[in-house]
C-alpha cells in the first residue's frame, strides 16, 4: 500500500472507533440513571462505596436518609454524568476500537509477531481491568478509614466532583500499576532484562514498590497503600519467575560457543607443523626424444 492508502485506511479505522465510542457514551449516559434487565444504574454502582458508609459519617442534605452527593455548580451533575458516560463508553466500545487497532497493525507483522501482539494486548487489558476492580474493592474499605478519622468533630459532605475525582484517580493508578509485570516480561523477551539482574535485589524492589504505593495512592491511607503494594509485589514476583524460566530455556537452546570469547571459541591453536621438501619427480621424455633413441 502507498502512503495515501495507509492514511485512508487509518482514517477509516479511526472513524469506526470514534463512532463506536460515541454509541458507547450514549449507552453509558443512559445507564448512569436507568439500567435495563434488572441491572443496577451506573451512578449507583459508582457511589456504592460512599453509600456503604454508616449514616453518621455522611451528611444528610435532604432529610429523607437518601445517600446523595453534593453539587455546588449548576452544570456539575450534567458534566459528571457525561464524564462517567464517556468512560463507560470507552470501556464498552473497547472490543471495537481494539479490533480496529489490531486490524490496522497486523498486515505489517509476521505470524509470530501477530501472536505475541495479540497476547500482550489481551494481557494488558486484563491487568488494567483487574487493577480497576481491586481499586473499587479497596475504596469500599479505604474510604471508611479516611472518613472515620475525626468524625467526633466533623461530618463528611463530599461533592460529586471530589468523590468521582478520587475514585477515577484510584482506578487509574491501580490499573496502570498492574501493567508493570507486563513491562518486565517484555524487557526480558527483548533481551534487555535478565533474571540474574534482579534475583538478588528483591528486598530493594519490594521497598521501592511500597514507597511508590505510599506516594501514588490518592488518599494516602494505609489500607490502599498496602493493597496496591502487596498486589504489585505478587505480580512482579510472577514476572520474575517467568523471566527465570525463559532465561533457563533460552540458555539450554543456545550453543555453548555463543557465550565464549573469540579466543575461547576458536580453541587452542596448535603449533605449526614443519614443512619438508620432497624431491621433484623426473621429467618424462618427450615424444621426439623417444623416437631419436629408437632410431
Amino acid at each position: 500500500m502507498t502512503l495515501v492508502e495507509h492514511l485512508t485506511e487509518l482514517r477509516r479505522r479511526l472513524m469506526i472507533s470514534l463512532a463506536a465510542m460515541c454509541v458507547g457514551t450514549v449507552i453509558g449516559f443512559i445507564w448512569y440513571q436507568s439500567a435495563p434487565f434488572g441491572m443496577a444504574p451506573l451512578g449507583e454502582i459508582i457511589r456504592g462505596p460512599y453509600c456503604n458508609l454508616p449514616a453518621d459519617l455522611r451528611a444528610d442534605f435532604t432529610g429523607d436518609g437518601e445517600c446523595r452527593l453534593l453539587a455546588t455548580t449548576p452544570f456539575e451533575m450534567f458534566m459528571l454524568r457525561l464524564k462517567v458516560g464517556a468512560l463507560a463508553g470507552l470501556v464498552l466500545s473497547s472490543p471495537v476500537w481494539l479490533s480496529q487497532i489490531w486490524a490496522f497493525i497486523t498486515p505489517g507483522l509476521h505470524r509470530s509477531e501477530k501472536r505475541y501482539t495479540f497476547v500482550f494486548v489481551t494481557l494488558a487489558v486484563t491487568l488494567f481491568v483487574a487493577g480497576a476492580v481491586l481499586a473499587y474493592v479497596v475504596l469500599d474499605k479505604g474510604l471508611y478509614v479516611l472518613m472515620s478519622i475525626g468524625n467526633e468533630f466533623q461530618v463528611a459532605a463530599l461533592t460529586g466532583r471530589e468523590y468521582y475525582g478520587f475514585l477515577l484517580a484510584l482506578v487509574t493508578i491501580f490499573g496502570v500499576s498492574f501493567e508493570l509485570p507486563l513491562v518486565i516480561v517484555m524487557l526480558n523477551l527483548a533481551g534487555v532484562l535478565r533474571y540474574e539482574h534482579v534475583k538478588d535485589k528483591r528486598r530493594v524492589i519490594i521497598v521501592g514498590l511500597f514507597i511508590f504505593a505510599a506516594f501514588m495512592t490518592p488518599g494516602q491511607d494505609p489500607f490502599s497503600m498496602v493493597a496496591l503494594a502487596a498486589s504489585m509485589t505478587l505480580l512482579v514476583e510472577l514476572a520474575f519467575q517467568f523471566c527465570r524460566v525463559h532465561d533457563k530455556r533460552a540458555a539450554s537452546s543456545r550453543p555453548e560457543w555463543l557465550g565464549l570469547d573469540d579466543d575461547q571459541a576458536s580453541g587452542p591453536i596448535a603449533a605449526p607443523a614443519p614443512v619438508t621438501a620432497s624431491p621433484a619427480p623426473a621429467p618424462e621424455p618427450r615424444p621426439e626424444e623417444y623416437f631419436n633413441d629408437v632410431l
